[in-house]
């Protein structure tokens, strides 16, 4: 994989220096640029391909928020700050990750193993991918799908239940819009609530589904999924 091109965009001189320290310590990195003026990093941004943005949120002239949210072509932002009430703003933007000051190289490090793995997986050809990635907790999350054991529709969120672990994932997307992102050989939809992976299908029964623990419906529209199963 060839290096990803970054730019880093914070109006403190030090927390510039410190993101050029780390940065010249991954091959797998190539810093464009770096800017204090929050204004002339949008305008390089809008005029060069970039595939990582380190941003501060807090900045005099324009926030880091205002700034991505104005990118046609939304390169995989991490945002930098010293404030933790920030956060909200870069799980609106579905930000990689969010990292809060002083930041530490192991910490740093923690933040480009996710967009190094993060790349692998668009830029993958296999359409039978092994992860899915989503947004939670203000942060990108890489889920295996091996460990999915059910997804539940809460409106405008979803519930990624998983095996061995008792609390769900949640993430601002449908269940419609995930189910485009698995494969249909491996993951299928029974009710309009939820959808289940195949292959943690216990049994079938009264048009319920026993998973490994919990029992779900299947809704009137799903019926067919009964028969194909049963087959």
């Amino acid at each position: 994989m060839t290096a990803l091109k970054c730019v880093a965009i914070d109006d403190e001189p030090l927390a510039l220096e410190i993101l050029k320290k780390y940065i010249a310590e991954f091959p797998e990195l190539q810093l464009l640029h770096t800017f204090e003026d929050a204004v002339s990093g949008a305008e390089f941004l809008k005029k060069n391909k970039v595939d990582i943005l380190f941003i501060d949120i807090d900045m005099p002239d324009i926030t880091g928020v205002d700034l991505v949210r104005s990118l046609a072509d939304k390169p995989m932002v991490i945002f930098t700050t010293a404030y933790k009430n920030f956060a909200f703003e870069g799980f609106e933007l579905q930000a990689l990750d969010y990292m809060l000051k002083p930041i530490s190289l192991k910490r740093f490090s923690a933040s480009i193993h996710k967009a190094l793995d993060y790349a692998k997986y668009k830029s993958a050809e296999s359409t039978e991918d092994e992860s899915l990635y989503v947004h939670s907790e203000y942060r990108m999350i890489k889920i295996n799908l091996k460990d999915i054991e059910y997804i539940e529709s809460m409106q405008d969120y979803i519930k990624i239940y998983l095996l061995h672990t008792e609390k769900p994932i949640l993430t601002l997307m449908s269940l419609k819009s995930v189910l485009e992102k698995l494969p249909a050989s491996q993951f299928i939809r029974i009710h309009r609530s939820f959808a289940v992976a195949k292959s943690q299908i216990k049994s079938i029964h009264n048009r319920k589904v026993k998973l490994n623990v919990a029992e779900l419906p299947v809704g009137n529209n799903y019926s067919d999924f009964i028969r194909e199963w049963s087959k």
